[in-house]
């Protein structure tokens, strides 16, 4: 790894605590964000210089610290103060907010940080997309991405969420059991969002970015503790564990992505399957089903067949139908098909997705998934067409790499035939 990519790696770790350390000593978000950033800046300078800190979360957090309180300083010289209790004595305001959470069992500043930005105030699409954005550091794009809409749009989401919590006075402070159980939904659907860009990784070179991987898991061993008998949290935890197991074998030495059909699966990781299926176990026996749960159950049943043959796709098909009633999704449906692909044949499986054709038209997987269909039944003009269609809309070059395989193969079907 080079020192710039190190570097980068370094600051993308360390922004959810940074982010939420500085958020709980400023109480603006604006500022907090302005204040990372200029820690990030003055890192890219210094770090390549003088070698990486022992603790670079610590160090962005006091370097971002200084420079925004240099910012509120210039400040005070060019506009009238604001009340003498908004900007005196602020370590004493940290230390009392730590405190408080202390007393409220509520130490991580990264979860309480998810918790503020999945406001009760804020729309439940904006919630999600702040966090994010402001917790993950995840760019626009990337957030756009994950709810399947364009660039454009989220930007305006985001920007809307960001002025919804300035105007409202949205406090920075921990909230109670009961307000923690509101937002609950959507703090866990924002951990499974960042998993899933480590682990589907939607820009740059790389497929997987498995510093985002192990936070969200991270994340949600701590949203456990705050709710120890809440089977969907179990469910997360575990899904996330089971499909994080895979890791070592999705990509070959070259770096190109293999098919969970394809992979190694002695490369899997045991401690996490293990792990993982004891979970699902224990959240399926309070028999409250719920999407996360039976999500677990579909990645379980991959993680207990041997082999690729042994897979249970009947199984698996029954409970993408319970999860397609549960949450209704085009991706969910997309997802099915392959079950429906392996059991029904791939005509029934295209049959399926064939109403999906509108809504996930922008959709990388879609095109990838339907062009390998019309390939097993000899449609190949319309193989071929898909392939170039998924090649257009790769994130990755590794996405990229993958597709053209197949349209490698098809070139040899034909000039075969």
């Amino acid at each position: 790894m080079t020192e710039l990519a190190w570097i980068e790696n370094a600051l993308t770790s360390a922004r959810p605590q940074a982010m939420g350390a500085l958020l709980r000593y400023f109480r603006d978000l604006d500022r907090a964000e302005e204040a990372f950033q200029e820690a990030c800046l003055r890192a890219l300078k210094t770090w390549p210089l003088k070698g990486p800190p022992r603790d670079p979360a610590a160090w962005l957090i006091f370097v971002g610290r200084n420079a925004a309180l240099d910012s509120v300083r210039r400040d005070r010289r060019n506009t009238a103060l604001p009340p003498e209790d908004r900007i005196s004595d602020l370590e004493d305001a940290e230390t009392d907010i730590a405190e408080r959470l202390d007393d409220a069992h509520y130490r991580d500043d990264i979860l309480r940080l998810m918790f503020v930005c999945c406001h009760p105030d804020l729309p439940a699409t904006q919630q999600v997309a702040l966090a994010l954005r402001v917790v993950s550091g995840l760019s626009v794009r990337e957030v756009a991405s994950a709810f399947l809409v364009n660039e454009r749009a989220m930007e305006q989401r985001i920007t809307r969420a960001k002025r919804r919590v300035a105007e409202a006075n949205i406090p920075f402070a921990a909230p109670d059991a009961v307000e923690r159980s509101a937002r609950l939904g959507a703090v866990a659907a924002m951990i499974y969002l960042v998993f899933n860009e480590g682990y589907s990784a939607s820009g740059g070179d790389e497929t997987v970015r498995a510093s985002l991987c192990d936070e969200a898991i991270r994340l949600c061993r701590l949203l456990l503790r705050l709710f120890p008998a809440e089977p969907e949290i179990m469910g997360l935890l575990a899904l996330m564990l089971l499909q994080h197991a895979r890791s070592p074998a999705r990509t070959d030495p070259e770096g190109k992505a293999v098919l969970l059909e394809d992979q190694d699966r002695t490369l899997w990781k045991r401690a996490n399957i293990d792990e993982g299926l004891a979970l699902v176990d224990k959240a399926l026996r309070h028999r409250q089903p719920g999407a996360y749960q039976v999500q677990a159950a579909i990645a379980a049943l991959h993680s207990r067949a041997r082999t690729a043959a042994d897979t249970d796709w009947e199984e698996i098909d029954l409970l993408y139908q319970m999860l397609e009633h549960l949450t209704p999704s085009p991706v969910i449906t997309l997802n099915r098909s392959v079950a429906v692909s392996k059991t029904k044949g791939p005509e029934a499986a295209l049959k399926l997705i064939a109403p999906l054709a509108d809504r996930l038209s922008g959709y990388f997987y879609f095109h990838g998934v339907r062009g390998a269909y019309l390939s097993e039944i000899g449609r190949m003009a319309e193989a071929r067409e898909a392939f170039n269609r998924a090649i257009a809309l790769a994130r990755t070059p590794a996405e990229a790499s993958h597709i053209r395989e197949h349209l490698d193969r098809l070139s040899q079907r034909v000039s075969a035939d």
